[in-house]
């Protein structure tokens, strides 16, 4: 296959990944309780929450199991059909067997590390592509860009017919895909020791991944943030339902996915660093000014900021980790950027579910926004000086 067609079918892969995850976000308390939780904000906490867990622990494997035997697409192939199996269960099962929320967390556990194969893998595939890490990675963005797009109305739409609809869905989803990422051509190099331990200390030698990894923990705090509190947030202080909740949420994504690709190559020509620098320093202000807004047209504007933002940042960052490391360790390099993306999306989700329930939505948007910025003001200096010496040249 082609480096073209390869990079189509790699980035539909990431998007079906994505659509099936948001389909369950614009109505997560409404399935939780269907699936047997007797509350709304802790259950679906621990209902995302547990996902992201499964993300955080089995990333890495993922990563150094490909980099270790020169092969991505079996992974990823095979991340897909049992996440579309895991997916079908966590509907099905519930429904002809009493079986405890604490089993149906263990399945969706289940169900992440399935999955997370598939993502994080294609996102290294499309990082073994030539033509640019910019351009590469901006096809990633858009690709996780539009499948969130698509998947918070299209989940919203779903829960009006039936609260475990969008797990089917889902299922059917990954199913699809699984045939389109088996006909892609692997291009994964061997690494020399793909092994875990050795991963590890090749990115010990790597020291600069910890700057877009920063920069991922907080980019993804935001949307794990948005996933539950944001969604609780506009159904209850504006009385949306899961359908116009789920179109509040595209308001984000939209402009997120639309602008990935044109500010991914814009990355290749000025650099990482302006995108960056210019991103983080506005996006926590613009998060913090959805949940000051008074009325849902305001949130939804604000919302259309935050994700026109969050596109300038996010595809330079993802490229950055390609600048970084060798073709060898490239496998490893973005299952460590997925983790970090991971552990931020649960933060988001643990810390932001907390603090809403503890002091309020407004100290939730607080503590989520002034994290960004504080996070962002922390790794700035490191961004600059890893940069500098290329970008600024002495001029006598």
């Amino acid at each position: 296959m082609s480096e073209r067609r390869a990079r189509a079918v790699l980035a539909a892969v990431v998007f079906v990944v994505l659509l099936a995850q948001v389909l369950l976000y614009p109505g997560v308390d409404t399935l939780v309780a269907a699936l047997g939780a007797e509350t709304a904000l802790d259950a679906s906490m621990w209902f995302l929450a547990a996902e992201f867990a499964a993300f955080v622990a089995f990333a890495g494997v993922w990563g150094a199991v490909s980099d270790r035997t020169g092969r991505r697409v079996p992974y990823i192939v095979g991340g897909a059909v049992a996440g579309s199996a895991l997916y079908a269960v966590l509907a099905w099962l519930p429904g002809v067997a009493a079986v405890s929320f604490g089993a149906v967390l263990l399945l969706r556990a289940l169900q992440g590390a399935a999955t997370i194969a598939a993502f994080s893998l294609s996102m290294t595939m499309l990082m073994d592509l030539s033509g640019g890490h910019g351009k590469n990675m901006g096809a990633a963005g858009i690709a996780i860009g539009s499948g969130t797009a698509l998947g918070a109305p299209l989940g919203g739409q779903l829960y009006g017919v039936s609260p475990t609809l969008p797990l089917y869905v889902a299922s059917g989803l990954l199913l699809a895909v699984a045939p389109l990422a088996a006909l892609v051509t692997d291009r994964a190099p061997a690494g020399e020791d793909g092994r875990l331990r050795g991963a590890v200390r090749r990115l010990g030698r790597t020291p600069q991944l910890s700057i877009p990894y920063a920069f991922g923990f907080i980019d993804r705090l935001t949307a794990g943030f948005f996933a539950l509190v944001g969604t609780l947030y506009f159904r209850e202080a504006f009385g949306l339902t899961p359908g116009e909740t789920g179109l509040v949420l595209s308001l984000f994504f939209a402009p997120f996915a639309l602008l990935q690709y044109p500010f991914g190559v814009l990355s290749d020509s000025v650099g990482r660093t302006l995108p960056i620098v210019v991103g983080s320093s506005l996006y926590g202000l613009a998060v913090v000014g959805v949940g000051l807004a008074p009325t849902v047209e305001l949130a939804g504007a604000g919302m259309v900021v935050v994700g026109i933002i969050g596109a300038l940042m996010a595809p330079a960052t993802m490229a950055l980790v390609t600048d970084l490391v060798g073709e060898t360790e490239r496998g490893t390099a973005m299952a460590g950027f997925n983790v970090a993306g991971s552990v931020g999306f649960l933060s988001g989700i643990l810390v932001g579910g907390f603090v809403a329930g503890e002091f309020g939505y407004l100290a939730a948007f607080v503590v989520a926004g002034g994290g960004e910025v504080a996070l962002a003001l922390l790794a700035l200096p490191r961004l600059l000086a890893l940069e500098l010496p290329t970008e600024e040249r002495p001029t006598g």
